[in-house]
Parts: structure tokens; C-alpha cells; sequence
């Protein structure tokens, strides 16, 4: 079983939770993440399953959609609801019109603080122990890039939103910062990931659908085959006597020529065996081999 299978990831519990009970489900130890999603949240969080894992590298930063709801009137020290709430708690909230405008502010290249609750390391320790243990967290800035920032629906004092952003970027944060500027705090009240790349919320299995398509011997047709990943890059089909050099990671040419600078190579009978890379003379080298 090679390539992603999209789980609906529950609210309550971790990513690294979610892979624990998919190895137990599958009966497979090699499997990951292809990013993770806060214990609060919920919807697509995509998992890698057997030698797809080696394509993990191709999805970083890859753009991410969420919906969800804030809560205005006051911060909170994790910037989302499962936090003690911080500063001053106030009814003087900004109308739709004023929201609106702010969020317009946070979109474009941002560069961003990330919560002080949140699995970045300071000194090689993730930055959530040391906030639990109310210690100082000092977390650089990072690049990021906010496509969209939109209020769906608002009745004071939550506000639905949408966000479609790059990877690595905090919603918490996008919150918060936005609550500051509008002088009255805010917090993430409820969270979902509705794409995550090419991995959309249409396809996502709860882990209670995933136990019962395995025991119905059905699991196939929740997985995404490994040929099917990264469909922006081009397949090239070798011939049946070329495979054991893309297998043995010798160059070999395509014909017709390709000028793709990455390409997926499939055997003949269509499985993914490979991703090659350009190389001199019209030739291509096995970067990574399945």
C-alpha cells in the first residue's frame, strides 16, 4: 500500500495521534504526516502510507484552506479557546465593515510570530513545554504568505472566516494579530482544514470509516496511489527493459524528449517507481527510487 490516504482528523487530538491509531487500524508502521493540524482543530490532514513516505519533501509548503470561527472581546496566552484568557475582556467590538478591512491588512507577505503554545523549538525544546511551564517563549518571525482572509458570516461577538495561506502559517497568529489591531483581542473558537495541497475536504475518511473499509478488505478506495500524488508533475512511462536501470538509479533518456525539470516515472504497467530529475544531454537521473 503505497500513497496518501486523506483522514478527517477529529477535534481533541493530536496529528502524531491520528498516524498512532492509522498504523494500528492498517497494521503498517511506515506512515506520516504530510503537516500537522492543532489538537483543536479538525478536516484534511493528508498521511503518507509505505514508500509514498520518501515523497514527503514535495509537499513542503504547500498552500493550505481553512474555515473557521474566532471569538472577539479577548486574547488568550494559546491564541485559540483552550487558553486562559489575557488582558482586558470588552464588549466594544469592531462592525463587519471595520473586520473586514483589517483582515485585508493580513493579507500578502506577512512576516509572523508563531504561538507561544506551538511545537516550534527554542534551544531544541518545542515551545509549548516551556509555555506550560510559564516560561519566557521568544520566537522569531517567519515568512509567510496570506492569499485570502475573508469574514463568511458575523454576529458579535464570533466572526466566521476563511483563510487560504501558505504553508507554515499559524491561524492562531492571524487571529490574534488581528484582534490587536482591532483593539479588542481575538481567538481561533473553532478550526477546520479544508485543503491541504492537492488533498481536498471531499476526501477525507473518518478513522472510524477507515476500520470498517479494512475490514471490508476496501481500503483501496480511500487511498490516493502513489502515481496519482503530485499531479502538477509529469508522468513519463518507461519501457519494460529500461526498468531495472531507473530501479538500479542509472540515467536513461525519454522519448520524446521531455523538458520537465522533475518528472514521475511509471513502469509500464502504470505504477509509480520513481521521481527523476534533468540531467546533462537530454537525460534524466533517478533522484529517488520506489
Amino acid at each position: 500500500m503505497d500513497g496518501v490516504l486523506v483522514i478527517d482528523k477529529p477535534a481533541g487530538c493530536t496529528s502524531h495521534d491520528v498516524v498512532a491509531r492509522t498504523r494500528r487500524i492498517l497494521g503498517l508502521k511506515r506512515i506520516g504526516h504530510l503537516g500537522t493540524l492543532d489538537p483543536l482543530a479538525t478536516g484534511v490532514l493528508p498521511l503518507v502510507v509505505g514508500r509514498a513516505t520518501r515523497l514527503a519533501q514535495f509537499f513542503r509548503g504547500r498552500d493550505k484552506v481553512y474555515e473557521g470561527r474566532m471569538r472577539l472581546g479577548f486574547a488568550t496566552d494559546s491564541y485559540d479557546r483552550s487558553g486562559a484568557c489575557i488582558g482586558e475582556i470588552t464588549d466594544d467590538l469592531p462592525d463587519r465593515a471595520e473586520l473586514e478591512l483589517i483582515c485585508r491588512e493580513f493579507t500578502g507577505a506577512l512576516q509572523q510570530v508563531p504561538p507561544p503554545v506551538s511545537a516550534k523549538k527554542i534551544g531544541g525544546v518545542e515551545a509549548y513545554k516551556l509555555a506550560r511551564k510559564k516560561m519566557d517563549v521568544d520566537l522569531p518571525p517567519s515568512s509567510v504568505h496570506v492569499m485570502e482572509f475573508t469574514i463568511l458570516d458575523f454576529d458579535a461577538p464570533f466572526a466566521r472566516f476563511r483563510v487560504h495561506c501558505s504553508g507554515g502559517t499559524y491561524v492562531r497568529s492571524l487571529v490574534h494579530d488581528l484582534g490587536r489591531r482591532a483593539g479588542c483581542g481575538a481567538h481561533v473558537d473553532e478550526l477546520r482544514r479544508t485543503a491541504s495541497g492537492e488533498f481536498l475536504d471531499e476526501q477525507a475518511v473518518t478513522l472510524e470509516r477507515l476500520a470498517e473499509l479494512v475490514a471490508e478488505n476496501r481500503v483501496a478506495e480511500a487511498l490516493v496511489p502513489a502515481e496519482k500524488m503530485l499531479p502538477e508533475i509529469p508522468c513519463y512511462k518507461v519501457p519494460p527493459m529500461v526498468v531495472p536501470a531507473v530501479l538500479s538509479g542509472r540515467d536513461f533518456r525519454t522519448v520524446p524528449p521531455m523538458n520537465s525539470p522533475v518528472i514521475k516515472v511509471l513502469s509500464h504497467e502504470g505504477k509509480l517507481i520513481a521521481m527523476a530529475d534533468r540531467a546533462d544531454m537530454g537525460f534524466f537521473h533517478p533522484s529517488i527510487v520506489l
